[in-house]
């Protein structure tokens, strides 16, 4: 363990991701700071976060978006380019469904691509959701699927093959766009495919199958990745662990 979860049920899922950073974060230590559930949890996360480094933390941040990264250097929390970095020691991030296995569906903001490079290369990685996200087991949330914009139509054609392959009845795949119309362009320049499944029998099958469709960059399911993953809510906080 990183660090103590002592007394989790006795404060707010929010409150926890800096009970982590003013409990153990020595001088010399790498944090992702990220962006999870509604955004307003997301703008307190990162506020509360400048406070405590205005009262005197260390910390060195790591973000895996623009608009996190707009956000954070406007408040005064210290960040570090990815490059300069060769470990990281602590990843908290939120999820748009989490099952008992603690798999996730990430990618509701459209940054997963850099979230999952991050949350590998981490040492250990938070969840932190309220318990609308919880599930039995994935798919009700459509499944985003970053691809490149060269071939797309070809590429969401083979993603739904997959899909089909895979056991998910019926599904329907969209690609991602603003209310004006306009295709979502991520962070990295690509576009979101966004997968209605309903229910994913086998998320780590599935997982391993779009990783090997040509066009595909990266999807947002995330196996094995989650080390920890907190449920909060008005009355405290559940805390779930994982190997």
């Amino acid at each position: 363990m990183l660090f103590s979860l002592k007394s989790a049920t006795a404060v707010s899922a929010a409150a926890l991701s800096l009970v982590f950073a003013t409990e153990t974060f020595a001088a010399d230590v790498t944090w992702n700071v990220s962006l999870w559930g509604k955004r307003r949890a997301f703008t307190e996360h990162v506020e509360k976060l400048a406070e405590e480094v205005a009262d005197g933390l260390v910390v060195r941040c790591i973000e895996t978006s623009e608009q996190t990264r707009r956000l954070a250097s406007s408040l005064g929390v210290p960040l570090i380019p990815f490059e300069q970095v060769e470990r990281i020691h602590l990843t908290v991030d939120g999820a748009d469904e989490v099952d008992p296995q603690g798999q996730l569906i990430k990618g509701g903001g459209a940054a997963l691509l850099r979230e999952k490079i991050i949350a590998n290369a981490s040492d250990h990685m938070v969840v932190i959701a309220d318990p609308s996200k919880q599930v039995e087991r994935l798919g009700k949330f459509p499944l985003p699927v970053e691809v490149t914009p060269f071939g797309y139509t070809i590429t969401a054609k083979l993603v739904y093959d997959v899909l089909a392959a895979s056991g998910i009845d019926r599904p329907r795949v969209e690609l991602r766009s603003l209310s004006n119309g306009e295709l979502v362009v991520t962070d990295g320049g690509n576009h979101i495919l966004d997968c209605h499944c309903e229910r994913i029998p086998d998320a780590e099958a599935l997982a391993a199958r779009l990783s090997n469709v040509p066009g595909v960059v990266d999807h947002g399911l995330f196996i094995g990745l989650a080390r920890t993953v907190i449920i909060g809510n008005e009355n405290g906080a559940t805390v779930f662990e994982f190997s």
